[in-house]
């Protein structure tokens, strides 16, 4: 009987030059992470439990594969996909259906186009509501 794989929480983000995917995989092991220049991007792991996840998929646009890096945490895996040429990709992937339910817009890491790059920090700091006295 052939096992099914699942499809990790994918949150991503842009800026000009990269493309940053975050894989919420805690204590993943045995990952592996391919980049090919035409844009197509596939993950492996295997998760805490023994179980198989996977994915891959087209990206908008053409990526430099020695430009990938992976980092993996406790909690996720962090890519770091560098763009082929500079600018803003209308959205992640090359097809223009609606992505899978797992891949969504990792919003404490988003920048839009017209923001400062150098302002958009990669990690936003946490706000204390309420004045600090």
């Amino acid at each position: 009987m052939e096992s099914l794989s699942r499809h990790p929480e994918v949150l991503w983000a842009q800026r000009s030059d990269k493309v940053y995917l975050t894989i919420a995989l805690p204590d993943a092991r045995d990952i592996s992470v391919k980049c090919e220049g035409e844009g197509s991007f596939s993950f492996s792991a295997v998760g805490v439990q023994g179980e198989s996840f996977d994915f891959s998929f087209e990206l908008f646009g053409n990526i430099v594969p020695e430009g990938c890096k992976t980092k993996a945490g406790l909690r996720n895996i962090i890519c770091s996909i560098q763009k082929e040429e500079k600018g803003w990709w209308k959205r992640l992937l090359k097809s223009e259906e609606k992505p899978a339910p797992y891949i969504k817009v990792d919003w404490n890491k988003w920048c839009d186009e017209d923001d400062n790059e150098s302002a958009c920090k990669f990690f936003q700091p946490v706000l204390c509501p309420g004045p600090i006295s």
